[in-house]
Protein backbone atom coordinates (compact mmCIF):
# COMPACT_ATOMS: atom_id res chain seq x y z
CA UNK A 1 0.00 0.00 0.00
CA UNK A 2 1.47 3.38 -1.04
CA UNK A 3 1.70 6.27 1.45
CA UNK A 4 -1.26 8.07 -0.17
CA UNK A 5 -3.53 5.01 0.11
CA UNK A 6 -2.45 4.41 3.71
CA UNK A 7 -2.78 8.10 4.54
CA UNK A 8 -6.29 8.25 3.06
CA UNK A 9 -7.32 5.19 5.08
CA UNK A 10 -5.94 6.55 8.37
CA UNK A 11 -7.47 9.98 7.80
CA UNK A 12 -10.83 8.31 7.18
CA UNK A 13 -10.36 6.38 10.42
CA UNK A 14 -9.36 9.43 12.45
CA UNK A 15 -11.73 11.88 10.81
CA UNK A 16 -14.79 9.64 11.11
CA UNK A 17 -16.11 11.84 13.92
CA UNK A 18 -17.08 14.35 11.24
CA UNK A 19 -18.73 11.57 9.23
CA UNK A 20 -20.72 10.45 12.26
CA UNK A 21 -21.94 13.98 12.78
CA UNK A 22 -23.16 14.26 9.19
CA UNK A 23 -24.24 10.70 8.37
CA UNK A 24 -24.45 8.92 11.73
CA UNK A 25 -28.12 9.79 12.20
CA UNK A 26 -28.96 8.31 8.80
CA UNK A 27 -26.96 5.17 9.58
CA UNK A 28 -28.87 4.70 12.84
CA UNK A 29 -32.20 5.33 11.10
CA UNK A 30 -31.57 2.48 8.66
CA UNK A 31 -31.54 -0.07 11.48
CA UNK A 32 -34.31 1.36 13.66
CA UNK A 33 -37.16 -0.44 11.92
CA UNK A 34 -35.24 -3.62 11.20
CA UNK A 35 -35.92 -6.71 13.28
CA UNK A 36 -32.92 -7.35 15.48
CA UNK A 37 -31.22 -4.30 13.93
CA UNK A 38 -30.23 -6.27 10.82
CA UNK A 39 -26.82 -5.49 9.39
CA UNK A 40 -27.85 -5.76 5.72
CA UNK A 41 -29.27 -2.23 5.19
CA UNK A 42 -26.37 -0.64 7.06
CA UNK A 43 -23.76 -2.59 5.10
CA UNK A 44 -25.46 -1.77 1.79
CA UNK A 45 -25.75 1.91 2.73
CA UNK A 46 -22.03 2.12 3.47
CA UNK A 47 -21.17 0.11 0.35
CA UNK A 48 -23.13 2.61 -1.73
CA UNK A 49 -21.48 5.53 0.04
CA UNK A 50 -17.98 4.15 -0.60
CA UNK A 51 -18.81 3.34 -4.23
CA UNK A 52 -19.84 6.96 -4.77
CA UNK A 53 -16.51 8.11 -3.30
CA UNK A 54 -14.67 5.77 -5.64
CA UNK A 55 -16.61 7.10 -8.61
CA UNK A 56 -15.66 10.67 -7.63
CA UNK A 57 -12.03 9.63 -7.34
CA UNK A 58 -12.00 7.82 -10.67
CA UNK A 59 -13.54 10.76 -12.52
CA UNK A 60 -11.36 13.43 -10.91
CA UNK A 61 -8.14 11.36 -11.05
CA UNK A 62 -8.70 10.30 -14.64
CA UNK A 63 -9.65 13.73 -15.95
CA UNK A 64 -6.75 15.54 -14.31
CA UNK A 65 -4.26 12.87 -15.42
CA UNK A 66 -5.58 12.96 -19.00
CA UNK A 67 -5.50 16.75 -19.21
CA UNK A 68 -1.99 16.97 -17.77
CA UNK A 69 -0.74 14.33 -20.24
CA UNK A 70 -2.36 15.99 -23.26
CA UNK A 71 -1.05 19.41 -22.33
CA UNK A 72 2.28 18.14 -20.97
CA UNK A 73 1.63 20.08 -17.78
CA UNK A 74 3.18 17.80 -15.19
CA UNK A 75 4.11 20.81 -13.08
CA UNK A 76 0.38 21.49 -12.65
CA UNK A 77 0.03 18.14 -10.89
CA UNK A 78 2.77 19.17 -8.48
CA UNK A 79 1.01 22.46 -7.72
CA UNK A 80 -2.22 20.54 -7.16
CA UNK A 81 -0.38 18.23 -4.78
CA UNK A 82 0.81 21.27 -2.87
CA UNK A 83 -2.80 22.48 -2.74
CA UNK A 84 -3.81 19.06 -1.44
CA UNK A 85 -1.23 19.40 1.32
CA UNK A 86 -2.60 22.81 2.31
CA UNK A 87 -6.14 21.45 2.39
CA UNK A 88 -4.91 18.57 4.53
CA UNK A 89 -3.43 21.02 7.01
CA UNK A 90 -6.71 22.95 6.98
CA UNK A 91 -8.58 19.70 7.59
CA UNK A 92 -6.36 18.92 10.57
CA UNK A 93 -7.03 22.36 12.01
CA UNK A 94 -10.75 21.73 11.56
CA UNK A 95 -10.61 18.31 13.24
CA UNK A 96 -8.81 19.92 16.17
CA UNK A 97 -11.46 22.68 16.16
CA UNK A 98 -8.82 25.37 15.82
CA UNK A 99 -9.98 26.73 12.43
CA UNK A 100 -13.20 26.17 10.49
CA UNK A 101 -12.33 27.55 7.06
CA UNK A 102 -12.62 24.07 5.52
CA UNK A 103 -16.41 24.33 5.96
CA UNK A 104 -16.45 26.81 3.08
CA UNK A 105 -15.80 23.82 0.79
CA UNK A 106 -19.02 22.22 2.01
CA UNK A 107 -21.00 25.35 1.17
CA UNK A 108 -19.75 25.13 -2.42
CA UNK A 109 -21.45 21.76 -2.80
CA UNK A 110 -24.80 22.79 -1.32
CA UNK A 111 -26.13 24.11 -4.63
CA UNK A 112 -25.61 20.69 -6.23
CA UNK A 113 -26.79 18.73 -3.19
CA UNK A 114 -30.20 20.42 -3.06
CA UNK A 115 -30.95 18.96 -6.50
CA UNK A 116 -29.63 15.48 -5.66
CA UNK A 117 -30.99 14.96 -2.13
CA UNK A 118 -34.67 14.53 -3.14
CA UNK A 119 -33.71 11.34 -5.00
CA UNK A 120 -32.33 9.94 -1.74
CA UNK A 121 -35.17 11.01 0.54
CA UNK A 122 -37.66 9.50 -1.95
CA UNK A 123 -36.27 6.08 -1.02
CA UNK A 124 -37.18 6.52 2.66
CA UNK A 125 -38.50 4.62 4.46
CA UNK A 126 -36.69 1.73 2.83
CA UNK A 127 -39.25 -0.75 1.53
CA UNK A 128 -36.55 -3.30 0.75
CA UNK A 129 -33.12 -3.77 2.28
CA UNK A 130 -31.33 -3.43 -1.06
CA UNK A 131 -32.73 0.10 -1.45
CA UNK A 132 -30.02 1.06 1.06
CA UNK A 133 -27.38 0.63 -1.67
CA UNK A 134 -28.66 3.38 -4.02
CA UNK A 135 -29.59 5.46 -0.98
CA UNK A 136 -25.99 5.28 0.27
CA UNK A 137 -24.68 6.05 -3.21
CA UNK A 138 -26.79 9.21 -3.36
CA UNK A 139 -25.89 10.17 0.22
CA UNK A 140 -22.23 9.96 -0.73
CA UNK A 141 -22.79 13.23 -2.60
CA UNK A 142 -23.55 15.03 0.66
CA UNK A 143 -21.25 18.11 0.79
CA UNK A 144 -18.35 17.21 3.07
CA UNK A 145 -15.09 19.10 3.53
CA UNK A 146 -13.38 15.87 4.59
CA UNK A 147 -14.34 14.14 1.33
CA UNK A 148 -13.39 17.17 -0.76
CA UNK A 149 -9.96 17.31 0.88
CA UNK A 150 -9.23 13.69 0.03
CA UNK A 151 -10.53 14.28 -3.50
CA UNK A 152 -7.58 16.60 -4.09
CA UNK A 153 -5.34 13.56 -3.52
CA UNK A 154 -7.39 11.63 -6.06
CA UNK A 155 -6.90 14.51 -8.50
CA UNK A 156 -3.11 14.14 -8.37
CA UNK A 157 -3.10 10.32 -8.11
CA UNK A 158 -2.23 9.82 -11.78
CA UNK A 159 -5.27 8.04 -13.21
CA UNK A 160 -8.79 6.64 -12.94
CA UNK A 161 -7.84 3.53 -10.97
CA UNK A 162 -5.51 5.31 -8.56
CA UNK A 163 -8.11 7.98 -7.85
CA UNK A 164 -10.78 5.37 -7.19
CA UNK A 165 -8.48 3.40 -4.88
CA UNK A 166 -7.52 6.46 -2.83
CA UNK A 167 -11.17 7.35 -2.27
CA UNK A 168 -11.96 3.69 -1.57
CA UNK A 169 -9.22 3.57 1.07
CA UNK A 170 -10.63 6.70 2.67
CA UNK A 171 -14.15 5.23 2.65
CA UNK A 172 -12.92 2.00 4.26
CA UNK A 173 -11.27 4.10 6.96
CA UNK A 174 -14.63 5.65 7.86
CA UNK A 175 -16.41 2.28 7.81
CA UNK A 176 -15.72 0.94 11.34
CA UNK A 177 -17.07 4.04 13.09
CA UNK A 178 -20.06 4.30 10.75
CA UNK A 179 -21.01 0.66 11.34
CA UNK A 180 -20.68 0.96 15.09
CA UNK A 181 -22.67 4.17 15.35
CA UNK A 182 -25.30 2.64 13.07
CA UNK A 183 -25.89 -0.01 15.72
CA UNK A 184 -26.11 2.54 18.50
CA UNK A 185 -22.57 2.20 19.83
CA UNK A 186 -22.46 5.58 21.56
CA UNK A 187 -19.08 4.90 23.15
CA UNK A 188 -17.28 5.10 19.79
CA UNK A 189 -18.98 8.41 19.10
CA UNK A 190 -17.91 9.75 22.47
CA UNK A 191 -14.33 8.60 21.79
CA UNK A 192 -14.23 10.15 18.32
CA UNK A 193 -15.51 13.45 19.67
CA UNK A 194 -13.37 13.54 22.82
CA UNK A 195 -10.88 16.40 23.03
CA UNK A 196 -7.82 14.15 23.41
CA UNK A 197 -8.74 11.97 20.41
CA UNK A 198 -9.54 15.01 18.27
CA UNK A 199 -6.20 16.62 19.07
CA UNK A 200 -4.24 13.42 18.36
CA UNK A 201 -6.09 13.01 15.04
CA UNK A 202 -5.56 16.68 14.18
CA UNK A 203 -1.81 16.53 14.84
CA UNK A 204 -1.48 13.40 12.68
CA UNK A 205 -3.40 14.95 9.78
CA UNK A 206 -1.46 18.24 9.99
CA UNK A 207 1.84 16.35 10.14
CA UNK A 208 0.87 14.30 7.07
CA UNK A 209 -0.12 17.52 5.33
CA UNK A 210 3.33 18.99 5.96
CA UNK A 211 4.93 15.73 4.80
CA UNK A 212 2.92 15.86 1.56
CA UNK A 213 3.74 19.55 1.10
CA UNK A 214 7.44 18.93 1.65
CA UNK A 215 7.41 16.27 -1.06
CA UNK A 216 5.55 18.61 -3.44
CA UNK A 217 8.04 21.44 -2.85
CA UNK A 218 10.95 19.08 -3.58
CA UNK A 219 9.23 18.09 -6.85
CA UNK A 220 8.83 21.74 -7.80
CA UNK A 221 12.48 22.41 -7.15
CA UNK A 222 13.49 19.59 -9.51
CA UNK A 223 11.17 20.98 -12.23
CA UNK A 224 12.54 24.51 -12.04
Amino acid sequence: MTPDFLGAFVIGLLGAGHCMGMCGGIASLLTLNQAGRQATPLLLYNAGRILSYMLFGAIIGGLVASLSTLAALNHVLVWLRLLAALLMIGLGLYVGRWWFGILKLERLGQSVWKHISPAGTALLPLKKSWYALPFGFIWGWLPCGLVYSILTWAAVSGGFLQGALIMGAFGLGTLPAMLLVGFGATKIKQLQQSKIFRHIAAVFIITYGFYTGYGAINMLITLI
